[in-house]
């Protein structure tokens, strides 16, 4: 890995969900806990791949490769042929986390979602205020 950081594109939420409903070989990675992504709810035909979760808190040690395994999972139900990855999270830090470690491991076509599922806090410590998947009004599911 180079010492130059790795930048990735920005999409915004609404830009995301039209490429993904445009070209269904994009393919959405939700990097957040399986807590978040099951109990707060996610983008509609997102793959949870957590980048950090319980119960340790650590950065998972097989995340690129299980993003990999979504990946070609994917490319073989849908006889695809691009790697095209779109990254969320809550807010874009751990997107920006795992954006990294997958360039390092030599993917390439990166988009990290804009102010992430819930947005940044608002001037009341809220979420879902200012930016973000939800604020937009993007279709989501929560199980």
């Amino acid at each position: 890995m180079s010492d130059q950081s790795v930048s990735s594109q920005m999409m915004s939420p609404t830009e995301a969900w039209e490429l993904l409903q445009a070209d269904p070989s994009v393919t959405l990675i939700d990097v957040r806990s399986d807590m978040e992504f099951l109990m707060i709810g996610h983008p509609k035909g997102a793959v949870n791949v957590p980048l950090i979760d319980a119960p340790d808190w650590t950065v998972n040690a097989g995340f690129v490769a299980n993003v990999r395994k979504a990946l070609l999972g994917r490319l073989a139900a849908k006889n695809r042929q691009t790697n095209r990855v779109l990254l969320i999270c809550r807010s874009g830090n751990r997107s920006e986390q795992s954006a990294e470690l997958l360039h390092a491991e030599g993917l390439s076509d990166i988009a990290i979602i804009e102010g992430g599922f819930e947005g940044p806090l608002d001037e009341h410590h809220q979420r879902n205020t200012v930016a973000g998947w939800r604020f937009e009004g993007l279709p989501w599911e929560q199980c």
